[in-house]
């Protein structure tokens, strides 16, 4: 019995999609343990193999030249060259968001983005930089603004860390960001 399984086996690892000789020897083993968790992990593969099929590329990245980055570049000490590039658009920062909300349990797009999008169009008009009199600061307009530190270091000038601080805080304190809409619209602060 143990020769038959063995036969089975090594069959099957050395044809996993054939349908002759490797599925009839594993068919001679039925009710096989060693042939169930096999046929288990073969679907998995098979499963997780089309979903990697069906994954979209949303955008490309944009590409420099190399006169771009010569006309923008300074060199600091150490040799060290640091570019200059334009601050995110808020364009930026809302795809940010729709792409993280789901890490946070909020389907976007959808409902719960349309107010997301309503509270921090309001509060900043998704500008990384928005700053208020009172201190608060970034796209969810934190008070203070250094909150966000922990998030990330780069806190004051990268959308992505501010959009992940902000998504936490209102799952946080509001479980939503519609119920964090409604409070908003009905205080004028959230």
């Amino acid at each position: 019995m143990v020769a038959v399984i063995a036969v089975a086996v090594t069959s099957y690892l050395i044809a996993p999609g054939s349908t002759s000789a490797g599925a009839a020897a594993l068919d001679a083993v039925p009710g096989s343990h060693a042939f169930a968790a096999l046929e288990s992990e073969r679907q998995q593969l098979i499963a997780m193999n089309e979903a990697t099929q069906t994954l979209d590329v949303v955008t490309k990245p944009k590409l420099v030249t190399p006169g771009q980055i010569a006309g923008s570049a300074t060199t600091v000490s150490g040799g060290l060259t640091s570019v200059a590039s334009a601050p995110p658009n808020p364009t930026a920062a809302q795809q940010i968001a729709i792409n993280m909300m789901p890490s946070f349990g909020f389907a976007a797009p959808g409902p719960e983005y349309n107010c997301l999008y309503h509270l921090w169009q309001q509060e900043s008009s998704w500008s990384y930089d928005a700053e208020n009199p009172s201190g608060a600061y970034g796209i969810p307009q934190a008070l203070p603004g250094s909150k966000m530190s922990s998030a990330g270091p780069d806190w004051q000038t990268n959308p992505a860390t501010q959009v992940r601080w902000g998504l936490g805080y209102i799952k946080g304190q509001y479980g939503s960001p519609c119920s964090a809409w409604a409070f908003e619209e009905a205080n004028g602060y959230y």
